[in-house]
């Protein structure tokens, strides 16, 4: 290495030697407030496990919104992602690499899709998923130009883009950042026959989270994602699928929409895609749908570099192979199981699917955030949804004494 390179490296390296609260000054000083974190700077993690720069060790129940579900650092997708690095890193989509046929190949193997197009973050593949919706609405549907409706669902979460913050029922999200974007009819979740009376000749597309995430942990009713989906082919509306969160084992099952064996005609994925060392998401579907972009109309720089379709192509591997969509199954049946003995007068409600659980707490037991910071004190890292609801979550890796651990303190804490 050269010394030009060392000193780069030890600049980097240096930076852990600071306290957590030199870097929390850091942060307030030089940084967008748009994040309220809980107060732990983590320096390094491994399998379910993070340490912070005082040497504190935590369980990550939380696995950065599902984006970790293989766990911190994992040694196969580490290992694949520094050999790529070595020799391949970024070309754009000007010039074809080596990973991406590959990777496409696979991925639409794996969900059983046509076609893929890949981005980057979840937000962008969201974007991607409308654009495409309403492309097909008018190129294939014949639905008049600039009427293309698209319908989604109170309580979502798809990102925080212009577009998708325009149809967000959450005013903090919208506030400030008009005009914002029309084309979308917002109708009750879990209420299949509200989407039935809101479809009208201009829908294109039924945009839904099998299980909302950020909105909660909110599960549907049983039969409710199928219904949906017949709805939609009933009227030729795009039923599309934000497994950002939910999918690639995340709820027991590879996809979410699995449980009740529906295929989406458009299916989002991000987050764990990237197994926790690069923002990776994807769309996929038909051709019928996907055929309907041409060169230029979109695009994305890093979309489909190497390292990104290496690392996906490692996840979606050990995915499978370690079936760890049915030990999130076994595990998280296990674990809900355990949290619904708590007694006590501070809990509501508690659900979820695999190892996506949420604790809904009474408001007279004051809001999640606060169970949250005391969990963290006891050593479990873990974060609030909507105010009254905490999320459990941790990576899909995580073993039965860790969680057993947890539970101890889960418990003292809740009771």
């Amino acid at each position: 290495m050269t010394q030009a390179a060392s000193s780069a490296v030890e600049g980097v390296v240096g930076s852990s030697r600071l306290t957590s609260e030199q870097h929390d000054q850091l942060v307030s000083q030089y940084s967008a407030n748009n994040y309220a974190p809980l107060p732990v700077v983590i320096r390094q993690g491994k399998g379910a496990w993070v340490e912070d720069v005082e040497g504190q060790r935590y369980l990550d129940m939380l696995s950065a919104y599902s984006a970790l579900n293989f766990g911190h650092s994992h040694p196969e997708i580490l290992e694949v992602f520094l050999e790529q690095a070595k020799r391949l890193t970024l070309t754009s989509r000007a010039f074809q690499n080596d990973q991406f046929g590959p990777f496409c190949q696979e991925i639409t193997a794996f969900c059983a899709q046509d076609m893929v197009l890949p981005m980057n973050t979840g937000a962008e593949a969201v974007e991607t998923a409308i654009k495409a919706a309403r492309k097909w609405g008018y190129q294939v549907k014949g639905v008049e130009a600039d009427k293309a409706e698209i319908i989604v669902v109170d309580g979502n979460f798809h990102g925080r883009t212009v577009t998708i913050v325009s149809f967000s029922r959450d005013e903090q999200f919208k506030d400030g950042f008009g005009p914002l974007t029309p084309g979308f009819k917002m109708i009750p979740y879990g209420d299949a026959e509200a989407l039935a009376a809101a479809i009208t000749p201009n829908t294109v597309g039924f945009l839904v989270e099998p299980i909302q995430g950020e909105g909660g942990v909110v599960v549907p009713p049983d039969g409710y994602l199928k219904a949906c989906l017949d709805i939609c082919h009933e009227n030729n509306v795009l039923f599309i699928a934000d497994e950002i969160q939910t999918g690639l084992g995340r709820t027991g099952k590879v996809f979410a929409c699995d449980h009740e064996n529906v295929k989406p005609d458009v299916l989002i994925l991000g987050k764990a895609l990237g197994g926790g060392v690069m923002p990776v998401s994807a769309v996929l579907s038909s051709k019928e749908v996907l055929g309907v972009f041409n060169p230029g109309d979109h695009g994305s720089t890093f979309g489909g570099n190497p390292l990104a379709c290496a690392v996906a192509r490692s996840a979606l591997h050990i995915l499978r192979r370690d079936k760890l969509a049915e030990r999130a199954h076994e595990v998280g049946q296990t674990f809900m199981g355990r949290l619904r003995t708590i007694g006590g007068n501070k809990i509501k409600d508690i659900r979820g699917k695999g190892l996506l659980i949420g604790v809904e707490f009474h408001k007279s037991a004051g809001v999640a955030k606060t169970y949250c910071k005391q969990l963290m004190n006891e050593g479990i890292l873990c974060k609030d949804t909507v105010e009254q609801v905490m999320r459990f979550a941790p990576p899909l890796v995580v073993e039965q004494k860790d969680l057993d651990w947890a539970f101890e303190r889960i418990e003292k804490v809740l009771l």
